[in-house]
């Protein structure tokens, strides 16, 4: 599986991708005696960034990333460009772990029929299956899988942001995108798809609230109203920066529980305080080179997508450079089998407005001119597929 024949005793691990995440991962990975850092597949025609590892292999072919690698992760956030990766990776038999939830929401379903392809341990989604993972070993029976934000504001403005972006040293998509709520949709979309479960309204509930427990408890009074788990979220500024799952346990174990201090119950909340990303990612390389199997992927047949909205008026000509962290759309959590027609943000790059959009507005293909790309092509037969809300 990892073309063994040609690899040292450390497994080699290629990396898509050189922001952010990318770079953080190839500093984990110095040091470690059972990983070792591959070729990085860079669109850049030189590497040369500032905060990069000395000595990295810089490449700008696939070909080169495939001959390099027993494994590959997948950073780059950008879905038309990690896509056409990808498909090339997995036809060589390699598997791919991705900190990338945009991609796994919109093409991912592809990807999973083809072989091994896991969402990492680090960002939301994957913290949450862990610790799903966990949860149910101990025989709790889960009814929210919920993300915790500390800040939603729909429409930032420009200067806003790019403040933000210089400050935190990010992108200023990316800083876009996690305060439209972009972000939150598209982990949760992911998680309702990779762990079978629910949403209880398009665009997520989001219970604002100072306390996670209140929250929590609300978000499982709607779980057993649906009759199902469900993938959702808490704004609570006060809270810290990770992922929590409110779940049911045996009655017989109450006043252990309440001696553990989790609370008199019946629903109680577990929460794993942190993500770590980039340092995290490791476990996830280490699982599947182990055998230990996926950890987390948008399923063979998604019933969750994220839609994009117009923040404004849209008007026939107007180009949108991208959709995930623009200041005209952001991204929504819809059911596929309510709004079969809608454009997923993750799809829009240098796309066209064919006609007016008013804001506020779930955007349909009819909507936009979107360059060809494999992307596109895997959404429409993903979409051909009549995905369902699992049973």
């Amino acid at each position: 599986m990892y073309r063994g024949e040609e690899r040292s005793d450390r497994i080699r691990v290629g990396i898509v991708g050189t922001g952010f995440i990318a770079r953080g991962l190839m500093m984990a990975l110095e040091g470690q005696t059972d990983l070792a850092l591959g070729p990085v597949l860079t669109r850049r025609p030189r590497l040369g960034g500032a905060g990069l590892p000395t000595g990295i292999k810089a490449v700008n072919d696939v070909t080169d990333l495939i001959e390099g690698s027993d494994i590959v992760v997948e950073c780059s956030g950008d879905v038309i460009h990690a896509t056409a990766v990808i498909e090339e990776v997995m036809a060589a038999s390699i598997p791919v772990v991705t900190m990338d939830a945009e991609v796994q929401v919109t093409t991912g379903s592809h990807f999973a029929r083809k072989g091994l392809f896991t969402e990492a341990e680090g960002d939301q989604p994957g913290c949450l299956a862990a610790l799903r993972e966990e949860a149910v070993q101990m025989g709790f029976l889960p009814l929210v899988y919920g993300n915790i934000k500390g800040f939603l504001n729909h429409n930032p403005v420009p200067d806003e942001m790019a403040f933000w972006a210089k400050k935190q040293g990010i992108s200023l998509d990316k800083v876009t995108a996690f305060t439209d709520g972009t972000k939150v949709q598209i982990e949760q979309a992911l998680v309702a798809n990779g762990l079978g479960a629910g949403i209880l309204r398009p665009g997520l509930l989001g219970p604002a609230t100072p306390d996670l427990t209140a929250g929590a408890e609300l978000l499982a009074a709607g779980a057993v109203s649906l009759g199902r788990p469900v993938s959702d979220y808490v704004l609570s500024p006060g809270a810290p920066a990770g992922v929590f799952i409110a779940a049911r346990h045996d009655e017989r174990f109450r006043d252990y529980l309440r001696y553990y201090k989790m609370g008199e119950g019946p629903v109680y909340t577990l929460v794993r305080n942190f993500h770590l990303c980039n340092l995290e990612i490791a476990k996830t390389v280490r699982r599947v080179v182990s055998g230990g199997g996926v950890l987390l992927n948008n399923g063979t047949r998604p019933a969750v997508s994220v839609a994009a909205i117009a923040k404004t008026d849209l008007e026939p000509g107007q180009r949108i450079e991208r959709g995930i962290g623009s200041f005209v759309v952001r991204g929504s959590c819809v059911p596929i089998v309510d709004c079969p027609d809608h454009v997923p943000i993750g799809l829009i790059y240098d796309a066209v407005v064919k006609r007016r959009v008013a804001a506020g507005s779930v955007l349909t293909m009819d909507d936009l001119d979107l360059p060809e790309s494999l992307a596109l092509d895997i959404w429409t037969d993903i979409q051909g597929r009549k995905s369902v809300v699992p049973s």
